[in-house]
C-alpha cells in the first residue's frame, strides 16, 4: 500500500503553487494601483477596440497597414488581457497564490502574443518599407493574399514556438521557495526557481529572444535606415512630411515596445533588479499597448477623420 502513502508525480504538479508577489511591497498602495490598473485596462480595451473597429468597418480602411494595424491591436487586447485581470485580482483580494498550471497558462499565452507583435512589427516596417522605397510595385508585392500569408506566418510561428518554449521551461523540477517578485508569469523568475543545471534551458530561451526580438529588430532598424535614405531623396517638403507621418507612429511604438524588452531580458542580474525589471515590464506589457493607438491615430489624419465621421453619426442617429 506504499503507493497510496506517496502522492504521485502528477498530484505533485496538481498542489504545486506559486506566489505572485507583485506589488506586495506597497501595501497602503493596494487600492489605489488596483483603481489605476482598472482604469488603464478600460481605456486599453477602447482605444485598441476603436482601432480594430475602424479598419474593419470602414472600407477606405482595407489597405495592408491598416489590416497589420487590426492585427496588432486585437493582438495587444489579447496580451493585456492576460495579464492585468490577474493583476487586478491579485491587488483586490490580496490571494496571490496562482497554481502551476495557471502560471504554465498565462506564460504561454504572454510569449505566443509578445512573439507574434515582434514578427509582426517587422512585417509592417517591410510593408513601409516597399510602400515607399518601391511604390509602383507596392500593389503586387503586398497585395491581399500576400498580407494574410504573412499575417498567418507570424501567429503560427509565434503559437508553435513559444507554446515548446513553455513546455521545456515546465518540464524543468521546481523546489525551494515558491514566491515571485513579480506581476505576471514571466521566464526570468520561474527559472531562479529551478532545481538543478539550467544552463540548456537559459540559452535556449537566449536564442528564441534573439531570433523573435533582437533580429527583428534589426531588420526594421534596416528597413528604416532605408525609408530616411528614400525620403530625403524627396523633391518637395510636403511630401517628405506626409512620408514621415505615416512611418513615425510605427517606429515609436517598436522603441518603446523592443526598447523595453531588451533591456529587461538582456540586461545583467542583480541582486536588487527585481524592483527595476517591474518597472521596466510595466513598459512592454501595459504602456505600450496603451499608447499605441493613440500613437498610431494622432499620426494618422485618415483615422481621425474616419472617428469623428463614425461619431458625427453616432450623434445624429
Amino acid at each position: 500500500m506504499n503507493h497510496q502513502e506517496k502522492p504521485t508525480e502528477d498530484n505533485l504538479t496538481e498542489l504545486m503553487k506559486f506566489v505572485l508577489l507583485g506589488f506586495a511591497d506597497m501595501p497602503h498602495l493596494q487600492w489605489f494601483l488596483f483603481g489605476l490598473f482598472l482604469i488603464i485596462y478600460i481605456i486599453l480595451l477602447m482605444r485598441n477596440g476603436t482601432i480594430f473597429l475602424i479598419t474593419k468597418m470602414d472600407p477606405a480602411h482595407q489597405s495592408p497597414v491598416y489590416f497589420y494595424l487590426a492585427n496588432i491591436s486585437f493582438l495587444e487586447i489579447c496580451y493585456v488581457s492576460a495579464i492585468i485581470p490577474r493583476m487586478l485580482m491579485n491587488l483586490g483580494t490580496q490571494r496571490r497564490r496562482i497554481s502551476l498550471a495557471a502560471f504554465a497558462t498565462q506564460m504561454c499565452f504572454l510569449l505566443m502574443f509578445g512573439g507574434t507583435e515582434c514578427l509582426l512589427l517587422a512585417v509592417m516596417a517591410y510593408d513601409r518599407y516597399v510602400a515607399i522605397c518601391n511604390p509602383l510595385h507596392y500593389p503586387l508585392v503586398m497585395n491581399h493574399r500576400v498580407c494574410i500569408q504573412l499575417a498567418t506566418g507570424s501567429w503560427s510561428i509565434g503559437i508553435c514556438v513559444m507554446t515548446g518554449q513553455t513546455y521545456q521551461i515546465f518540464s524543468l523540477p521546481f523546489c525551494g521557495s515558491k514566491q515571485i517578485n513579480h506581476f505576471f508569469c514571466d521566464i526570468p523568475p520561474i527559472l531562479k526557481l529551478a532545481c538543478g543545471d539550467t544552463f540548456v534551458n537559459e540559452m535556449l530561451v537566449y536564442i528564441t529572444f534573439v531570433l523573435f526580438a533582437m533580429v527583428p529588430f534589426l531588420l526594421i532598424l534596416g528597413s528604416y535606415s532605408k525609408i530616411i535614405s528614400t525620403i530625403l531623396k524627396l523633391p518637395s517638403a510636403a511630401s517628405q512630411a506626409r512620408a514621415f507621418s505615416t512611418c513615425s507612429s510605427h517606429l515609436m511604438v517598436v522603441v518603446l515596445f523592443f526598447g523595453s524588452a531588451i533591456i529587461t531580458y538582456l540586461r545583467p542580474n542583480t541582486r536588487h533588479s527585481e524592483g527595476t525589471d517591474k518597472m521596466l515590464s510595466l513598459f512592454y506589457t501595459v504602456l505600450t499597448p496603451m499608447f499605441s493607438p493613440m500613437i498610431y491615430s494622432l499620426r494618422n489624419k485618415d483615422v481621425i477623420m474616419v472617428l469623428r465621421k463614425l461619431l458625427c453619426n453616432n450623434s445624429l442617429n
